[in-house]
Parts: structure tokens; C-alpha cells; sequence
């Protein structure tokens, strides 16, 4: 028996090995399989008609098992979506234990303690309550799923999981059907229109996506709200600070010389910073930008239409509001936005979508500039404009000849930065592969998955070599770069600028007040070290003082500590600014976190000085 049992393991572990070393090992994201799905008739009649929608839902199926079953691939986040996919398809069908099953699999994977613990909970809560109550569809049902969830709840380090519940709670307070259906009707379907009815995997998770937001998730929508706003309320921890103790302020009057910082962003409100500003020949200040067409442009901030000019002030307003919906904060925005969204019209979503996003550009660039330049009397500000899009439907559309005035134009950057001294330049924004290749699918340019991959291939790596070489072509500058707010491995993803590795460029993730990782920064090895993203005040243009999130508030943080080295120690390099940052961070006990620390950096600068 025990020859017999031994020689069954034997050749199960030789079975599984070769099967193992039989996969393709994927290291990339763009080198993921891609595949195409034919569509009859509308999307919006695919997601709604049970039968149609189990046609294509059982083609996304063998794809996406064909994928994990043959590939060994390198990040957990990807096999996490893959595994996302099947699990929603695996509850649609009534397939409740294979989704269990997909939930926890999941789970495993996880790699942020927060994630570890609230991954899958509500699926977990939704098959239990269907064992339950026999239905998904049912008061009772719906109940049991609120208890279920609130009982786990009740269990979890309320420290360590906050962030994560407080923006559960705002998707349940904003989601409704006009905001699940509105990127099917209005940015897939011309997508389908044009290809002749083809949709691609890139955007096949987003139908499976609005099918179960439609059966699964709407109907739990006030339960949900009910349950997280419950438990918030009922835990009003106010966490530890920890950056007060490690902030570091110069004082005015120290005899210390100017450091120039730019701002490569969205466009800034210079008149926020007073004399701080560098000014051009004219007297004017100096600023350098081109427009989504990678035209010179002479606005020095993102333009709005004349025809929503009147509406800056609630633009911004609404900026406000989906902030503080993120972090459970009550105000009058918040509950404006809650209203707007849930309450959406069909005929409303791409005019709120897109000014949403035009706000979020019209704002970003001053907001990181104001984290930047705080605490440092010495600094000085240069404006850098890049312009990002912000319709639904890409505009101007990916070619050649935009990715060539692309690479032209991060030398033309890199060059102002110089002529004007800078030492240290802040670079909240990013691009993958994957991303070019959605927009080329967008404006209906290859004719299949493949063609546009390697369409994208060659855009994404022109664009890529372009900015190292602008980079390496100014040693004396350092480059700080934001991880990115996608929850991913930024290698993976190919993340631009953050995957980058060169002596004068630092990637920063970010945490919250007191040092958890947040729950949308990306992470891997070219993250070097983490700061503060979580609801951090900084201005909105015409002097609004605001509290964002993102990657976009942790990277200014280490641009203004870099700054204030600078200041104390005028003759420091790149390399070593980052060096030191990075030594005198501090190492949190799982080795996921290297907390920034200012007074420690700015110190260990002032004693290389001598």
C-alpha cells in the first residue's frame, strides 16, 4: 500500500511539474492572450437578455480558464482579474460553489493585509444567503446578505481594513443603473458599431462586469449602504498620525538658496504662489506646455470650453465631493455628488462623465504643486504642462505620428527644465501598453486583437525610449514619479514612468495618515518608498483648500522633501537624494512599506553637507 500511494504522489508531482513547465511564463501584461467576440444586435440587449448574455458569457469563460490553465503568469493582480471574471460568470449561472470556490482562490493571491481580509466578502455573503433563502431575489435574501457581511465585519481589525469599507460604502452610495449601463451604451457600442460587431477581451470583462452589477449588485445597493454606514459610524477610530512627528518645516531667513521645483502636470494656478513663481523674460511666469494634440500650447492650465466656463465652480465642487465620498466624509458636496450619480439619467452620462474628468485635469497640476512647494520658503515653482484626455471616445486617436511628437516633446520638456535650473521635477501621471491598445480599439484601428497589440507594441516603446532618453539626457535633474492608482504590479503593467529604473528617478506608492498602504496604489520593486496619498489638502485653482487621494499626492510629497534636502545642501546629486530618502525611510514589519521621513532626510542631507 505504501509503494502503491508513493508511486501515485510521484506521479502526480511529475505530472504537475511538466504541466507547470509546459505553460508559457507571461512577465508582461500586453503579453497576455487577447481574443475577439462576435455580437449580435446591441450590448445593452447582450447584458440584459439572460440567454444571449450566456452565449457570450460561456465564450468569455473557455477563454479566460484557457488562459490561466496554460499560462504561468508573473502577477498575482492579472491572475486576480482572470479569476474576478470567472467567479461573476460562475454566480450569473448559478454555479455558487465554483464561485466560492473562484472567491477564495482569489483570496490567496492577495498581497495588501487589507485585501487579504476583506476579499471576497461579499460574494461570500451572497452565496450564503442564497444557500439560505433558496433566491436571489427575495427581502430575505437581501437581509442575510447584510447580516452576513455586518457579522464578518465585526471580526476585522477595524484599523487596518477603514479604507478599504469606506470606499466600499461610496461605490453602494453612487452606483446606479445609468452609471452601470452609460460606458456600455455610450463607449463600448460605437466600439462594436464600427468593428463590424466584433468586441475584444480588453473590454469583454466590462460586459460580464455590467451583468452582474445588474442582477447582483444593484439590488443589494441599500443593504450594502446600510451595513458599511453602520459599521463606520460604529467605529469612529481616529487614527494616528504619523507624519506630524516626522514633517520638517525651513524656516524663512536661513540664508538658504532658491531650489527650483517643476511641475509636470495638468497646468498650474501660479498665482497661488506669489513671488515662488519663475518667471520668463516678459515678467510673466514661465511655463512651457503642448496639448493633447502634442501641439505647443500657450495656456498655461487645462482650457475649458466656453461653453462650460460657468461651471468651473461646481466642477470643482464635485471634486470635493467624490473625495470626500472615498473617505465617509458628510459635507454638502459629497451629498451632491451622491444624488448626481445615483440618480443619473440614460441621456446624462457622457456629458457628467467627461466634465467630471475635465474637472479632475482642470485641478490636478495645482493641487500636487501646492503639496510640493508646502513648508519650504526657498522653493520655487515651474510650470510644466502636459494635457491628458478626458472624453469617453479617445480624441485625438493614437498614430505614429502623435507618439513621434510625443518623444519630441519630453526631450522639448526636459530641455525647459534645465534652462531654467531645475533640480527636481514631480511627474503625477502615467501610461501602459494595455492603454494605448484600448484606445486603439476605441477608434477602430487594426483589425484584430493581434494587429493592435503590435500596433501598440510599437507606439508604446517609441513613447518609452523617448522619455528614458529625455530623462538620462538631464543627470543633474531628479525625475519623482507617482506608482500609479491602479492596485497592480507597475512592472507588470509596463506602468510609464513608474517601472523605470534610472539613477535619477524615484517611484512613490502611497499610504494613509498613519502608514497603512492605501488600497489603489500600485506597488512592486521600482517602488522605493511610500508617503502620505490619503486625503492630503492642498489648493484647487482660484485657492479652494481641498483634501485628495492618490499616488498623485504621495509623489509631491517626496518632491518637496527633495527640495528642502536641496535647500540645506545645495550640492547633493540625484543619486544621492534618492539614496538617502530611501535610507532614512523606515521599513514597515511585513517589508511591503518604506515610510518617507522627512526630518530624518533632511537632516542626514544637512550633515552630508558638512
Amino acid at each position: 500500500m505504501f509503494k502503491k500511494s508513493l508511486f501515485f504522489l510521484l506521479a502526480f508531482f511529475l505530472a504537475a511539474n511538466a504541466a507547470a513547465q509546459g505553460k508559457k511564463r507571461i512577465e508582461r501584461a500586453a503579453d497576455l492572450p487577447r481574443f475577439s467576440y462576435s455580437i449580435a444586435g446591441k450590448l445593452e440587449d447582450l447584458v440584459r437578455d439572460e440567454a444571449k448574455f450566456a452565449r457570450f458569457a460561456a465564450e468569455v469563460r473557455r477563454d479566460s480558464q484557457s488562459v490561466l490553465d496554460g499560462h504561468d503568469i508573473a502577477d498575482k493582480s492579472a491572475q486576480r482579474d482572470l479569476l474576478g471574471v470567472l467567479a461573476r460568470i460562475d454566480f450569473l449561472e448559478g454555479r455558487f460553489a465554483d464561485a466560492a470556490r473562484r472567491s477564495e482562490e482569489i483570496r490567496a493571491l492577495e498581497e495588501k493585509p487589507s485585501d487579504k481580509l476583506v476579499s471576497g466578502m461579499q460574494m461570500r455573503a451572497m452565496i450564503a444567503a442564497q444557500a439560505k433563502a433558496g433566491n436571489i431575489t427575495s427581502e430575505a435574501y437581501r437581509k442575510e446578505v447584510g447580516r452576513l457581511v455586518a457579522a464578518e465585519l465585526a471580526k476585522l481589525p477595524y484599523a487596518v481594513i477603514e479604507n478599504d469599507i469606506k470606499g466600499a460604502k461610496s461605490v453602494s452610495e453612487i452606483i446606479g443603473e445609468a452609471l452601470v449601463m452609460g460606458n456600455v451604451r455610450d463607449r463600448l457600442q460605437p466600439v462594436v458599431d464600427k468593428a463590424g460587431g466584433k468586441l475584444s477581451s480588453e473590454f469583454a470583462p466590462a460586459i460580464i462586469g455590467a451583468r452582474f452589477a445588474l442582477v447582483a449588485r444593484l439590488p443589494l445597493k441599500q443593504v450594502l449602504m446600510e451595513t458599511y454606514t453602520a459599521y463606520l459610524a460604529a467605529n469612529k477610530v481616529e487614527k494616528p498620525d504619523i507624519w506630524a512627528a516626522r514633517e520638517v518645516e525651513l524656516a524663512k531667513g536661513r540664508g538658504y538658496p532658491p531650489v527650483t521645483i517643476a511641475v509636470w502636470d495638468s497646468g498650474v494656478d501660479t498665482k497661488l504662489f506669489g513671488e515662488r513663481v519663475v518667471l520668463a523674460k516678459d515678467g510673466k511666469p514661465a511655463f512651457i506646455a503642448f496639448d493633447v494634440y502634442e501641439k505647443p500650447s500657450k495656456s498655461p492650465m487645462m482650457p475649458i470650453p466656453a461653453e462650460l466656463r460657468d461651471r468651473v465652480p461646481a466642477m470643482k465642487s464635485r471634486i470635493k465631493g467624490l473625495s470626500d465620498l472615498r473617505s465617509n466624509i458628510d459635507s454638502p458636496e459629497a451629498s451632491e455628488v451622491k444624488s448626481l450619480l445615483s440618480k443619473l439619467k440614460r441621456e446624462e452620462y457622457r456629458s457628467v462623465v467627461e466634465e467630471l474628468g475635465l474637472a479632475g485635469n482642470f485641478t490636478h497640476g495645482t493641487h500636487v504643486a501646492g503639496i510640493a512647494m508646502a513648508g519650504n520658503p526657498y522653493a520655487r515653482l515651474l510650470n510644466a504642462r502636459i494635457e491628458f484626455g478626458y472624453k469617453l471616445l479617445p480624441d485625438p486617436c493614437p498614430s505614429r505620428a502623435l507618439a513621434e511628437k510625443n518623444v519630441r516633446n519630453a526631450r522639448a520638456y526636459v530641455d525647459f527644465l534645465g534652462k531654467h535650473g531645475v533640480r527636481v521635477v514631480n511627474m503625477s501621471w502615467g501610461g501602459t501598453v494595455s492603454g494605448i491598445e484600448q484606445e486603439l480599439e476605441l477608434c477602430n484601428i487594426g483589425k484584430t486583437p493581434e494587429e493592435r497589440k503590435k500596433i501598440a507594441r510599437e507606439y508604446f516603446d517609441l513613447q518609452k525610449q523617448g522619455l528614458i532618453d529625455a530623462f538620462r539626457s538631464a543627470p543633474e535633474i531628479l525625475f519623482v514619479t507617482s506608482a500609479g492608482n491602479a492596485n497592480q504590479y507597475s512592472t507588470f503593467a509596463e506602468a510609464i514612468p513608474a517601472d523605470f529604473v534610472l539613477p535619477n528617478l524615484i517611484t512613490v506608492g502611497a499610504v494613509d495618515k498613519s502608514g497603512d498602504e492605501a488600497p489603489f496604489t500600485s506597488y512592486g520593486p521600482t517602488v522605493k518608498v511610500h508617503a502620505n496619498g490619503y486625503q492630503v489638502e492642498s489648493y484647487l485653482p482660484g485657492g479652494d483648500r481641498v483634501a485628495l487621494s492618490g499616488t498623485s499626492m504621495s509623489s509631491p510629497q517626496v518632491t518637496g522633501l527633495a527640495a528642502k534636502m536641496l535647500a540645506v545642501n545645495p550640492k547633493l546629486k540625484p543619486a544621492e537624494i534618492i539614496a538617502i530618502i530611501v535610507k532614512t525611510a523606515e521599513k514597515t514589519a511585513d517589508g511591503r512599506r518604506n515610510l518617507l521621513h522627512p526630518a530624518k532626510a533632511v537632516e542626514a542631507a544637512k550633515a552630508r553637507a558638512g
